[in-house]
């Protein structure tokens, strides 16, 4: 059988087992085994084993889990609510202040954990609640908790931008740094939309006042005093200097990713112990369990997608892919258009996880020869998977907030979300325009890079 024949029943296998309802790492290990079997020499099945484990044996990696481990520690302790309360406490005044401070919040916490799942339940349990009981419409509400999540893949420590480096053999650092700009920029826009979209609520709810005399909680005010104000932020302000310490201790050379990741996790423990008593067995459990459940998770989807990218590299698709693409001698732009709309078909199915160790022997390639910045592509996948977090019919930030707030019809938490992929889509373009929202950073800070 041809390349050709091989990379499309390849594919069609891939989407059989997906289908069939198996766990994606079984779906991909299951297919590239299958493969491995039918076309490559009998001993390789006996180097399955070895083949994983030496895909796998990255000290990059290694930061995974502990990464999680530090997102776990305060997403099961208090740290995401009293985060969240403080910054609403010092928002409150700002029209729309309530969901300026859930998306605040939700790139803080984004910024300590590296997980979206993590970031839209511990503040989405807090926020949701709070939002709908002063007025904020359900749709509203959910839609500014499950697209401020998004920013934990593109926010540093990002688990999404780890794989990405190394799928692209790129600096996991200048990757990071490459995330601020952006994750800032998304910041801003979401910031602005709840204003927008709270003044249009406001406006609705006192024209029905006037005309009806019937109040609504959203013409409601809270009120803090200074003392309130200043009262919430002593069990905050550690959590955001164990931030502060993680950033520097890694961007100024001091230590590796996992030497930050180990580092960062043993001061959340610590601290939640310290500020929440949370120290003995029985507290430690949760945080331990979802530790152990979402890295055995991600590392066995990381494992069997890398396993599946050395049988599609062995068996010369995807070289045969990118040199397919490479001849259509596309102007470089609409090359860029046709692989952002391919992550954005596939992120109807897959998670970013396996989008990235799936496509990056494909499409990094044809970029590289089309001279693109590979750090800034980074960054603007990842903006394009962070929307398929959010739209059907995977949409995992969507079912996380259905289990946070299961009042919310799913038709409302889903059109609540529309507005926030086009502000994603207008970043990318913002990125396109002016690629140094992503690049002036890590140039700045460790100095000029090829990109390539």
């Amino acid at each position: 059988m041809t390349v050709f024949g091989i990379g499309i029943s390849y594919g069609l296998a891939t989407l059989f087992a997906m289908f069939s309802g198996m766990p994606i790492a079984f779906a991909l290990g299951a297919v590239a085994v299958v493969f491995m079997a039918i076309y490559m020499p009998a001993a390789s099945l006996d180097t399955v084993t070895q083949n994983v484990y030496e895909e796998m044996a990255s000290i990059t990696l290694l930061s995974i889990p502990l990464f999680i481990l530090k997102g776990a520690a305060i997403g099961k302790s208090r740290a995401g609510q009293d985060l969240y309360s403080a910054l609403h406490a010092w928002l409150h005044r700002v029209p729309g202040g309530l969901g300026v401070a859930n998306v605040f919040a939700c790139a803080l916490f984004a910024a300590m954990a590296g997980s979206s799942p993590a970031t839209c339940s511990a503040i989405g349990s807090a926020g949701i609640p709070e939002m709908r009981k002063r007025g904020y419409s359900g749709g509203f509400a959910a839609g500014i908790i499950a697209a401020g999540g998004t920013l934990g893949i593109l926010l540093p420590p990002s688990i999404t931008m780890i794989l990405f480096a190394v799928a692209a053999e790129k600096s996991l650092g200048r990757l990071f740094l490459a995330g601020i700009g952006p994750g800032l920029l998304l910041v801003s826009l979401f910031g602005f939309y709840a204003v927008f979209r709270f003044r249009k609520e406001y406006a609705m709810a006192k024209a029905a006042y006037d005309a009806t005399g019937k109040d609504a909680a959203i013409l409601q005010r809270d009120e803090f005093t200074m003392a309130e104000r200043f009262s919430a932020l002593p069990r905050v302000i550690p959590f955001v200097l164990l931030l502060t310490g993680v950033m520097i201790a890694l961007y100024g050379g001091y230590a590796t990713p996992s030497e930050t990741a180990g580092l960062g996790g043993l001061l959340a423990l610590g601290l939640i112990a310290v500020i929440y008593s949370v120290w003995k067995p029985s507290d430690l459990s949760p945080i331990l369990k979802s530790t152990i459940r979402e890295s055995t998770m991600l590392m066995l989807i990381i494992g069997m997608s890398l396993l599946y990218s050395y049988v599609m590299s062995y068996l010369h698709i995807s070289q045969s892919a990118a040199e397919a693409i490479v001849a259509m001698h596309l102007p470089r732009w609409e090359l860029l258009f046709a692989i952002l709309v391919m992550v954005i078909v596939l992120g109807f199915f897959l998670p970013p996880v396996s989008i990235i160790l799936m496509t990056a022997p494909i499409i990094l390639p044809p970029l590289r020869a089309a001279e693109f910045d590979i750090i800034w592509f980074g960054v603007v996948m990842t903006i394009v998977m962070e929307m398929g977090l959010i739209h059907p019919p995977v949409g995992l930030n969507i079912f996380v907030i259905r289990n946070v707030a299961p009042d919310i019809p799913l038709s409302e938490v889903i059109w609540g979300t529309l507005p926030f992929v086009l502000l994603m889509m207008f970043a990318v373009l913002m990125l396109c325009f002016f690629p140094e929202i992503s690049t002036a950073l890590p140039n700045l800070v460790m100095g000029p890079d090829g990109g390539r």
